[in-house]
């Protein structure tokens, strides 16, 4: 199974003729590719995945998918795994 994560367009850029981004998610950032989203601006939620931006999400849809994995991981980690399903080591 495969996720897609929202994230915050932090900056807009062209690299090699290609549309391209810094997309934080919560204090960790990566490049993915914004071609799909061109109207995409600064500041904007984009859901990501392998890399690309699917598609914009407004502030409070990406809030409520942030907050629902928040709530995931915590109940997992309460279990003594991580969310992956592997055991957490003490």
């Amino acid at each position: 199974m495969c996720l897609a994560i929202p994230g915050k367009v932090v900056k807009i850029y062209d690299k090699n003729g290609l549309l391209m981004g810094r997309i934080d998610y919560g204090g960790t950032s990566h490049e993915a590719c914004l071609e799909y989203v061109p109207e995409i601006k600064i500041g904007e939620y984009a859901i990501v995945h392998a890399g690309f931006a699917l598609s914009i999400l407004d502030e409070e849809e990406a809030k409520k998918t942030l907050d629902t994995w928040a709530e995931l991981v915590d109940a997992v980690e309460r279990e003594g795994i991580d969310v992956y399903g592997n055991p957490i080591k003490k």
